[in-house]
């Protein structure tokens, strides 16, 4: 008679989930035994935060629901904060965490809550677990249920009775259900393409949603077949490579001020797989003419001009429209678009050269656009990038293009500073054998900094770069824009980074001359191990910080 434990490994095996992220646990012991004799890979690590972090990046890399497991009472509240950050990043995270026992319910019981009420707020769907036999079924529903419509997270909580217990009869569990995601109708086609082809100011916008629906192929086809200029966001970015003809990088105008520049002029906006939200100024006036004719491609109805009105909403999956588009697009012949092409190009060249101006400082501290104009010719160009928060950060984002896909990491709507280490150590176990690297900064590392043994233990050649200014560098800015001078609780100590990754067993060094920069990305690439470049950096206001302010001002 299979255990509860048994159960559950064996449905995760029926799903082809192959990895689960975990920090053991007295609730956890059985269940992790089952796991590994089904030869599931358990990736065990610090926080049970972290645990999510890096099972969310997992899902995100594979476009798949994958599962983070974690013990009860204070595991499962360290966790909530990665559930949260993988729904808000509509991310099919299958959240699950032990319990303790039933047969002691209503005592003053040891880490005793109500975990599922606490994961409500936060998950598209949640259950406990009451008896072993439930267990299939429920893991089958969470499946489902975190990979239907719009991705999101799911919670189940398990206590370890109910892992320990035996069923004769569990019940059966639901099939893993493909993504059933419709297309457009061709009235809705023939109506986009004939804005699209008739426009003298046209831009295409995709986000998240086209990686989510595997477009990536149909995406680049259909920019070479119209001809019309792109820009990415968010997991989109590097679905079709910055270096491409008519791509002209992130679509963000907190980072990226031309295309601000593009998206205020811009007649006919095509938003693919994104919503316009923050980060798209919610459609308004900052970032878009209010003429501007606004087409909308998301599988989600309710997103459809939920910000700002719009021309034409179309609930539908990216790829199936794009593929639409396509077998209508050959029949027009698309003109070049050969002066709003030029103006654009001008606008990307003429920001980038603004931003090598400042790379040009040599001064110590190193100005951080130094440092990202030196490691935007360092790292190989197949690195695979995990970007965390912070001031130096931002400036990395502005400066280096995004060149491959499923390459670019973010935090995603709940900016949770620090997960981008966790994000690294799913990237690197993702891609054996290619070079991946963690841009943080001193503050957000210090959220999961025993990760880096995680990243040792695993032998994970993670290259980190932390750009180290002593202090929480973009609350200090802006608090210095409010006093002057004055800050209140943004300044931290120098501490050598270098020094903590070779006491968890991995290397690196500090790096003060911007001449020894580049010479340390190669040693760092060649060690093999987790390597961590120190890089004294000094506070500089960021591009990203700068539109904060200009946002506060208005």
């Amino acid at each position: 008679m299979p255990t509860g434990a048994e159960l559950f490994a064996r449905s995760l095996r029926q799903l082809n989930i192959d990895t689960v992220f975990t920090l053991v646990g007295d609730h956890l012991n059985e269940v992790l035994l089952a796991i590994h004799a089904e030869r599931i890979r358990v990736i065990d690590m610090r926080h049970e935060s972290g645990v999510t972090h890096a099972a969310d990046a997992w899902a995100r890399i594979h476009r798949k629901p994958a599962v983070a497991l974690v013990t009860g009472g204070p595991g499962h509240t360290n966790s909530l904060t990665g559930i949260a950050t993988a729904q808000l990043c509509a991310s099919p995270l299958i959240a699950v965490s032990g319990a303790p026992s039933t047969m002691i319910a209503g005592r003053q019981v040891f880490q005793v809550i109500d975990q599922a009420e606490m994961a409500r707020p936060a998950v598209k769907w949640f259950a406990d677990a009451v008896s072993p036999s439930q267990i299939p079924y429920l893991v089958g529903r969470a499946y489902n249920e975190a990979n239907s419509g719009r991705k999101g997270a799911v919670h189940l909580s398990i206590p370890v009775n109910v892992f320990a217990a035996g069923s004769e009869q569990p019940l059966p569990m639901p099939p893993a259900a493909a993504a059933a995601y419709g297309g457009p109708s061709r009235a809705e086609v023939e109506e986009a393409l004939g804005m699209l082809f008739t426009a003298e100011r046209p831009v295409v916008i995709a986000g998240s949603g086209a990686w989510w629906g595997h477009a990536e192929k149909e995406l680049e086809r259909f920019i070479k077949t119209t001809r019309l200029p792109l820009y990415t966001v968010t997991l989109g970015r590097g679905i079709v490579s910055d270096e491409q003809k008519n791509v002209y990088g992130h679509a963000d105008p907190a980072i990226n001020r031309a295309a601000l520049a593009a998206f205020k002029e811009a007649d006919v906006v095509l938003v693919l797989g994104k919503r316009i939200d923050y980060r798209l100024a919610l459609g308004g006036p900052r970032l878009f003419d209010p003429l501007a004719k606004i087409i909308q491609v998301d599988l989600h109805g309710p997103e459809l001009g939920a910000a700002r009105p719009i021309t034409l909403g179309i609930c539908a999956d990216v790829k199936a429209t794009l593929e639409a588009m396509l077998e209508l697009a050959g029949e027009r012949a698309w003109h070049p678009l050969a002066s709003w092409g030029r103006k654009l190009r001008q606008l990307h060249t003429d920001y980038q050269d603004k931003l090598n101006v400042l790379s040009m400082d040599r001064a110590a501290p190193l100005h951080p656009a130094a440092v990202f104009g030196v490691l935007r010719d360092a790292f190989p160009k197949d690195t695979l990038y995990s970007w965390d928060g912070g001031d130096f950060v931002h400036w990395g984002r502005a400066m280096i293009p995004a060149r491959m896909r499923g390459g670019w990491s973010r935090l995603g709507p709940m900016g949770t500073i620090g997960s981008a280490l966790p994000n690294s150590i799913a990237m690197q176990l993702a891609n054996p054998g290619k070079p991946v690297t963690l841009i943080t900064g001193d503050g957000s590392l210090g959220f999961y900094i025993a990760e880096l043994e995680t990243l040792v233990r695993y032998k994970l050649p993670v290259v980190i770069i932390v750009g180290n200014d002593g202090g929480w560098g973009l609350e200090r800015e802006l608090q210095r824009e409010i006093t002057g001078d004055l800050t209140v609780a943004c300044e931290l100590q120098h501490t050598r980074y270098d020094l903590v990754m070779k006491g968890f067993g991995g290397d690196g060094e500090t790096v003060e001359q911007l001449s020894d920069l580049a010479p340390a990305v190669k040693r760092g690439f060649a060690s093999g191990k987790p390597y961590l470049i120190n890089v004294i950096v000094r506070g500089s206001r960021s591009p990203f910080t700068e539109w904060q302010i200009m946002g506060k001002k208005k």
